[in-house]
């Protein structure tokens, strides 16, 4: 247990001299329970046992073609999908099962000079734990007895982060290749979306991870960072 991942990862590449450079593998600090854990907006992140909680720095290219958020979202689906679930992508950060949050992602990049030095990416995701209102725990999509489907333990849900992290970085110059499989799992808005006091329809993503959007002749953006 910690008060927060992020925390512990900064201390760590304070003592360390920065995050890894290009063909270093990711850096993660994991912890089973966070006191104080952060989410968008610097929103509480609830963060009991039985979930898996990480802050990562990993490799980025300085002008990568692969948006950093849809490329780590990607990867954790992709991991989640070998397990038999459908993982879906609501804009920006989350993913979502039955209609429930699962996971969240909260990725930034690190900077000196307006050139990117490594990127920075906060991952929490529900295991066995009990899930919080609107949620749900990887144990209960998979219909694990109780709650302890082993896939959805700690430790093997732990090794799926990594190596949803390792195909980001591997992927980080595919950016359209990533931006197709992100929109092939956006999660469907059917009655549009509300955005400056209209009603738009989502047309699917931008390269970059921006949201599209169209209102009859009328089109914008909504942007993410990173």
């Amino acid at each position: 247990m910690c008060a927060s991942t992020e925390i512990e990862l900064e201390r760590w590449l304070g003592r360390r001299g920065g995050g890894p450079s290009a063909g270093e593998p990711p850096l993660a600090v994991v912890a089973r329970r966070q006191r104080h854990g952060r989410g968008q907006l610097g929103r509480h992140w609830h963060s009991p046992a039985g979930g898996v909680w990480l802050s990562a720095a990993m490799p980025w290219p300085d002008r990568p073609s692969a948006a950093l958020g849809l490329a780590v979202v990607v990867g954790l689906a992709l991991e989640l999908e070998a397990l038999g679930v459908e993982p879906r992508i609501k804009w920006p950060n989350d993913l979502l099962l039955e209609g429930r949050k699962l996971a969240g992602v909260l990725p930034r990049l690190r900077l000196r000079g307006g050139a990117v030095r490594w990127a920075q990416v906060g991952i929490g995701i529900n295991g066995v734990n009990r899930a919080p209102a609107g949620a749900i725990a990887l144990a209960e999509a998979l219909g694990g007895a109780g709650r302890f489907h082993p896939q959805a333990r700690p430790r093997p849900l732990e090794r799926r982060l990594l190596r949803a992290l390792d195909w980001a970085c591997r992927h980080a110059s595919c950016g359209e290749s990533v931006r197709r499989l992100a929109e092939a799992r956006l999660l469907p808005s059917p009655e549009g979306l509300l955005h400056h006091g209209a009603v738009w329809q989502v047309e699917g993503l931008a390269v970059d991870g921006g949201l599209r959007l169209r209102r009859g002749p009328l089109s914008t953006r909504l942007q993410r960072r990173f």
